[in-house]
């Protein structure tokens, strides 16, 4: 059998690297950028072709892939004269990696079953590095038939690739983990900050935190900023608080009041109003250092 056409709509680090992938292993890739052209040029430099907008990925592909950053940028590329809704085929895929709100994942899912299309949720685990080697984590949901089609492809990209139930469930998890995690940064973030105004030194502090059931690789992740100045999180701030917002945001849809992810909003939404939205999480051992003294 003949591989599937891919079209694949966003070419950032994470996007680029997965069309990367797919390339390698013999995938026919259609890509729409936006308004950096690097990955767009790397996928035309490797066989690919360019859409001119999301309409003509639609059209000219099985499957879209899609990897963007909000989920108001998502609807943006499915709905409207040229998005993938109006050029969506009877028995077509189409996968959101990104990091969504669910309410509007489930609403973009029954348009396109209107439509005769499937659409799956598999937002993803793990950085660029794993992606560009087939090495990330799936979290899909959605129509198990579509999913089941789609494996083959998604074990390209992934090691671990999970099946967690009804469209939605993969960008829920997700959100819940990013909360979790961010809070757990911040946290350790502020922990360094109040060590260095004790005049405690913070490998002292790291040393005893680690040594019982508080150690886990979001804390190395920082510590290993903190102590070594080795900033091996590539995830942003502004990244960050957006997907604790989204969090919230779900909580809210669910009648729920999450009192645990307002402080981890607050302190990485401040540190992105403050101009580090571009830096990464744990480079919030910096922000917190500068901003923990009591200025009232």
């Amino acid at each position: 059998m003949s591989k599937e056409h891919i079209g694949f709509i966003g070419l950032g680090l994470m996007g680029r690297a997965m069309v990367e992938c797919l390339q390698k292993d013999g995938y026919q890739v259609t890509v729409l950028g936006n308004r950096d052209r690097t990955g767009v040029e790397e996928a035309l430099s490797r066989g690919g072709s360019e859409a001119a907008n999301a309409r003509e990925v639609a059209e000219a592909a099985d499957i879209v892939m899609l990897c963007m950053g909000t989920s108001e940028q998502v609807e943006g590329r499915v709905y409207g004269d040229y998005g993938i809704l109006a050029g969506v085929k009877p028995g077509q895929i189409v996968i959101d990696f990104g990091t969504s709100l669910p309410a509007s994942t489930i609403k973009i899912g029954g348009d396109m079953e209107a439509k005769g299309a499937a659409y799956l949720d598999a937002p993803i685990g793990r950085t660029p590095a794993h992606a560009k080697d087939g090495l990330l984590n799936l979290m899909c949901s959605g129509d198990k038939a579509a999913f089941d089609r789609a494996k083959p492809v998604l074990d390209v990209m992934g090691e671990n690739v999970f099946h967690l139930g009804k469209l939605g469930s993969g960008h829920t998890i997700k959100l819940i983990n990013n909360y979790f995690g961010m809070t757990t940064a911040v946290a350790m973030s502020e922990a360094f900050a109040t060590a260095d105004a004790a005049g405690i030194d913070r490998e002292t502090l790291y040393d005893v935190m680690a040594a019982g059931p508080l150690r886990s690789a979001m804390m190395d992740f920082i510590r290993n900023y903190a102590v070594d100045g080795n900033c091996d999180l590539g995830f942003s701030i502004g990244n960050a608080g957006k997907d604790v917002g989204y969090y919230r945001e779900m909580t809210a849809q669910l009648g729920l009041n999450s009192r645990m992810s307002a402080c981890a909003s607050n302190a990485l939404n401040e540190a992105r109003d403050a101009g580090d939205g571009d830096k990464m999480v744990p480079e919030m051992v910096d922000w917190m250092t500068r901003n923990l003294p009591n200025k009232g």
